[in-house]
């Protein structure tokens, strides 16, 4: 597994975390979900060819057509 991948994902967890916190700290609840809907999305965006990459992987080994 590519480290450079989880501390990315780590890194946009804590950024989205802070601003998260800080919204909603300041009642802006509408912006926090807001930022948490967006993190999710770009953590999904980045994950979801990885899991791909794994299934293809996955369907050659087992040369499953």
């Amino acid at each position: 597994m590519e480290t450079e991948l989880i501390f990315q994902l780590a890194g946009i967890s804590i950024v989205i975390t802070v601003i998260y916190t800080v919204l909603k700290q300041a009642g802006r609840d509408e912006f926090a979900f807001s930022t948490l809907l967006l993190g999710i999305v770009v953590v999904l965006a980045m994950v979801i060819p990885k899991i791909a990459d794994l299934f293809e992987t996955v369907r050659s080994v087992f040369r499953i057509y």
